[in-house]
């Protein structure tokens, strides 16, 4: 029997400015919502100005559920649609 661990695919992506790294960072995170992580946030300057853009991208990383086939072609068709397969462990 193998048990495999799969979780939704989700992203989204969100853009602030801000007048330091620190500033940019911490409007990122704070919008940031439980159960998702901040995976991305690459920074430019804004033209004719002293702030910083950054679009961050956060994934859903909540949402982990188990499946279980006798095979791993079993298992790779139970992942649903929007869905990413993390591990496989038999037992």
């Amino acid at each position: 029997m193998l048990t495999g661990l799969i979780r939704p695919v989700e992203t989204r992506t969100i853009t602030v400015e801000g007048d330091s790294l620190a500033d940019v960072h911490a409007k990122l995170t704070a919008q940031v919502p439980a159960g998702w992580e901040l995976t991305a946030a690459p920074v430019s300057m804004v033209k004719g100005s002293t702030l910083i853009k950054a679009t961050g991208t956060m994934e859903r990383r909540d949402g982990v559920r188990e499946i279980e086939a006798d095979t791993m072609g079993q298992v790779e068709a139970l992942v649903p649609d929007g869905w990413r397969l993390l591990s496989v462990r038999a037992y």
